[in-house]
């Protein structure tokens, strides 16, 4: 994919954070780019604030924790674009509390969206990103390989999709499609109910993921970067 312009990116939660940022530098290299987010006017606004009327971005609600969901909006994409080939499995949630206080619900939420849903990303994606020998890209984080206090919910749906992720490249590899997880550290989003501000100068900034996944999408199709650990040069300051 060294000439990315007209190919086409589907990336859950993209309305927001990590996922937008991707949008939007994947949109400066001339890509179609389709967002998701659960709530379809949030989708809509940033769609919008990606470029008014800009043809090639599509709005799209769907809610990952659902195979019908994702199978429809990978349609959508289809119908509206007529290929696919980069998906973005970005969409997550983290909650953390001690285990004596996690609540059940939130465990299953975690499991739901960060782990599940990314596998119902990836089997509604699968034909498409054949056809077109495209790339799979899941947003894991460094909490896949470094566990800590209040996170057992998180760290078991990192864990899982770190591991669900190279399970999938070599599965997915004899079809020329490309596998790569990026494991972010601290990055400035509204991950887990937090406001980005200045105080967060210091941390990767949504937009560096999305070069970050340029680059990879640009790179010789002979070598595959299929893990990629990420994280700030000077974590804390500011």
């Amino acid at each position: 994919m060294s000439n990315l312009k007209n190919k086409v990116a589907y990336i859950t939660g993209g309305s927001k954070g990590i996922g937008y940022g991707i949008a939007k530098t994947l949109l400066d290299e001339g890509m179609r780019v389709a967002i998701t987010s659960r709530d379809f006017i949030k989708a809509k606004e940033a769609a919008a604030s990606l470029g008014a009327d800009n043809k090639n971005v599509l709005a799209i609600e769907s809610d990952v924790r659902s195979m019908e969901s994702e199978a429809k909006a990978i349609q959508q994409v289809m119908d509206h674009f007529g290929q696919l080939d980069v998906v973005v499995a970005n969409a997550g949630v983290g909650h953390f509390a001690p285990i004596d206080t996690l609540l059940a619900e939130d465990w299953k939420e975690t499991i739901d969206i960060n782990l599940t849903g990314v596998f119902h990303t990836v089997k509604a994606a699968i034909e498409p990103l054949k056809k077109s020998e495209g790339y799979l890209v899941t947003i894991a984080s460094l909490a896949g390989t470094n566990f800590f206090e209040t996170a057992s919910a998180y760290n078991a749906s990192k864990f899982g999709l770190v591991g669900f992720t190279q399970a999938v490249m070599l599965d997915l590899r004899k079809y020329g499609i490309k596998v790569t997880t990026i494991m972010p550290g601290s990055v400035a989003t509204h991950f887990a109910g937090h406001t980005p501000s200045e105080a967060d100068a210091w941390k990767i900034q949504p937009e560096d993921i999305g070069e970050l996944v340029k680059d990879i999408l640009q790179m010789n199709p002979r070598t595959l970067p299929s893990k990629i650990e990420v994280r700030p040069l000077h974590p804390g300051k500011g």
